[in-house]
C-alpha cells in the first residue's frame, strides 16, 4: 500500500516508517521539522530513511491546509498514520498556543483532506494522558476520560472527538490509539529515559518527582510498532475506535531508574520533588481491546528494553551526553 506517516523524523514516526518500509509498502513521510527539541535528531533520523528505497520525505507543515491538500492530490494514499503532534505535558503549561495549532488546527485539517481523499483508514495518536487524575488501574478504554489535568491531555481528548464526529458524519474510519509512556532507541530528549541517562553520564542528580512514588507502563518502541501495524490492518475494527497500546506493566520509576543506571555503568544521583502540576502518579494499560482486535502482543519488559536504549544512547552520543 502507500501510506502516508505524519511526524516520520519524530521518535515513533521514525520507527513506524521503517517498519513499513520493510513490510513492502511504499511511505510517504511528512514533518515539519520544528525546534521543540533537537532538531539534528530528526534530520538524523530522517536521513536514515531517506536512504530507503520506496520512501519520500515531505517538509510541510499540517497547519499549511492548501499544501496538504496538494500532497493528497497528487498521492493516492491507501491509509494515513497520523502521529506528528505537539508532545510534552510540561510544554502545554508554558506554550498553550503551539498545542492550539497542532494539535487541533493541524489534526482538524488531516481530518478534512482525509475525508476529502476517501481514506480507507486513518490511524492517530492519542495519549494515555487522557485518563487524567483516574485512580481506578488499570486504565480502560471504558473509563470516563472527562477530566484532563494538562492541555496536552485536553488537545488529545479533543482529536479523540472530532475523529468520532467525522467518522459519524462522513464515514471516514478512524482510529485512535492511547500511547503509554514510549521509549527505545532514537527516543525524544524530553523523556525522562532520555534526561536520565544525560545526567546519568554527565555525573549530575536526575530529578525524580513525587518522591519516587511514580509508576508508568513503559512500553518499548517496537511493540508499540507491532501494534500500530496492527490498527493500520486488522479486519476486526470498527469504523471508530480508541484503543490503549502499552505493555500491560505498571513499573516503579525507582525500579526504571535502576536498571538505566547499571545498563549505562553508572550509579544514579538523585533529588527527589514533589509531583509536578500536569503530571499523574501512575498509569497502566488494560489491553484487552488492542490484543483481541489487533493481534497486539507485546514482548519486551524493562530489563530488556532499557539496556537497549542505554546501549543506542552511547552510540549515538559517542559516549558522551549532548
Amino acid at each position: 500500500m502507500n501510506i502516508l506517516v505524519t511526524g516520520a523524523a519524530g521518535f515513533i514516526g521514525f520507527h513506524m516508517a521503517n517498519k513499513l518500509l520493510d513490510l513492502g509498502h511504499t511511505v510517504v513521510g511528512l514533518d515539519n521539522f520544528n525546534d521543540y527539541y533537537s532538531v539534528r535528531l530528526k534530520r538524523d533520523r530522517h536521513a536514515i530513511l531517506e536512504k530507503r528505497p520506496g520512501y519520500a520525505g515531505v517538509e510541510a507543515d499540517l497547519c499549511d491546509y492548501d499544501r496538504l491538500t496538494a500532497l493528497f492530490r497528487k498521492n493516492a494514499f491507501d491509509r494515513v498514520c497520523h502521529l506528528a503532534a505537539q508532545a510534552g505535558v510540561r510544554y502545554s503549561l508554558t506554550h498553550p498556543f503551539v498545542y492550539q495549532k497542532a494539535n487541533l488546527e493541524g489534526f482538524l485539517n488531516v481530518l478534512e483532506v482525509c475525508r476529502h481523499a476517501k481514506i480507507a483508514r486513518l490511524v492517530y495518536a492519542s495519549s494515555s494522558s487522557v485518563y487524567g487524575g483516574n485512580t481506578k488501574l488499570p486504565f480502560s478504554e471504558s473509563d470516563p476520560v472527562d477530566h484532563p489535568v494538562s492541555l496536552y491531555a485536553a488537545t488529545k481528548k479533543a482529536n479523540e472527538l472530532m475523529a468520532h464526529t467525522y467518522t459519524h458524519l462522513y464515514g471516514l474510519r478512524t482510529v485512535g490509539l492511547r500511547f503509554f509512556t514510549v521509549y527505545g532507541p532514537w527516543g525524544r530528549p524530553d523523556m525522562a529515559m532520555w534526561l536520565f541517562a544525560e545526567a546519568m553520564l554527565a555525573g549530575k542528580p536526575i530529578q525524580v518527582f513525587n518522591n519516587g512514588q511514580m509508576r508508568r507502563d513503559f512500553t518499548y518502541v517496537d511493540d508499540i510498532v507491532q501494534g500500530v501495524v496492527g490498527s493500520l490492518f486488522s479486519e476486526k475494527l470498527e469504523p471508530y475506535e480508541v484503543l490503549n497500546i502499552g505493555n500491560h506493566r505498571s513499573e516503579n520509576l525507582l525500579d526504571m531508574i535502576g536498571i538505566l543506571g547499571q545498563a549505562l555503568g553508572v550509579t544514579p544521583k538523585m533529588e527527589f520533588l514533589p509531583l509536578q502540576p500536569g503530571d499523574v502518579p501512575a498509569t497502566y494499560a488494560d489491553i484487552s481491546q488492542i490484543r483481541a482486535k489487533c493481534g497486539y502482543e507485546p514482548t519486551t519488559p524493562i530489563s530488556l528494553g532499557i539496556p537497549k536504549f542505554a546501549e543506542w544512547f552511547r552510540r549515538y552520543h559517542g559516549g558522551r551526553p549532548g
